[in-house]
């Protein structure tokens, strides 16, 4: 099989929820290359509506839709998988893409930002993807299964808080979850495998990640020297949702430049 076919997406219909910017839009660009239909979704229409533009100028062999959802609510959720519907009879790619955060210092770290956070990045996950299986068993195959990839963090990989605490556990949470799901999904012929990345420019890393100066200040910390580029998001996106990644379910693929396998110091060293 040559190496067009092991990647190509020609045919293929993907949701990315959350695809109007950051890893989502990355992924979004990456699967339109590949030759997907990709819808992209968010809370925010018209950002999604712009983004799809932007990647259908690109003389790409897929196509972009964009159009508002929202996975913080059963409600939500409801009116999110009647748009797909109205959409697509079959859908090959499912990448939960969509989160929040929320940051404050241990003492001052508030009630809300638990439920808010839990409900959209892990309770959105579970429902979104229970509600689309039925669209996803209708385009799986022995051959070739659907696909789900979930968007986790080595946040939840590692105990890093940061003051992150709610979000930390809550990816945490996605990747187990995601294993889960691989193992009850198999008999469908559905994969579902996530990504744990490290520091990304995006929205929710503005913070950052938006400055250069500051962005190679993260990128000095991680292992690998550097914050993770658009290149490393597609590249598992293709390979997780290709004919070569079709044998591989319930992994964890860490995009995290090596902070997935920090730890501390040699504590032997000194007495060396």
């Amino acid at each position: 099989m040559t190496p067009e076919a092991l990647f190509s997406l020609n045919g293929k219909t993907a949701l990315v929820t959350g695809g109007a910017t950051g890893i989502g839009r990355m992924a979004a660009e990456a699967l339109v290359r590949a030759g997907a239909r990709v819808l992209i979704a968010s809370r925010k229409r018209e950002a999604c509506e712009a983004v799809a533009a932007e990647l259908n100028a690109l003389g790409a062999p897929g196509q972009a839709e964009g159009f508002g959802g929202d996975v913080s609510s059963e409600a939500g959720i409801d009116a999110l998988v009647e748009e797909v519907k109205s959409r697509t009879q079959t859908l090959d790619i499912l990448m939960n893409n969509a989160g929040v955060s929320w940051g404050a210092p241990m003492g001052q770290f508030p009630y809300d930002a638990w439920d808010k956070v839990m409900s959209v990045n892990v309770a959105g996950i579970f429902h979104l993807t229970q509600k689309l299986l039925p669209l996803l068993m209708q385009s799986a195959s022995d051959d070739d299964p659907a696909r789900v990839v979930n968007v986790g963090s080595v946040m939840g990989e590692v105990p890093m808080g940061d003051g992150a605490y709610s979000y930390s556990a809550s990816k945490a949470a996605v990747l187990h979850l995601t294993k889960i799901m691989a193992k009850e999904l198999a008999s469908y012929r559905v994969t579902v495998n996530a990504l744990a990345p490290g520091p990304f420019v995006s929205r929710m890393t503005a913070f950052a990640t938006a400055d250069e100066k500051t962005r190679e200040k993260v990128g000095d910390a991680v292992p690998l020297g550097r914050v993770g580029r658009e290149e490393d998001i597609a590249g598992c996106m293709l390979f997780l949702c290709g004919q070569g990644g079709s044998y591989v379910t319930g992994a964890v693929i860490p995009v995290s430049g090596g902070i997935n396998v920090q730890s501390g110091g040699n504590i032997f060293a000194a007495a060396l």
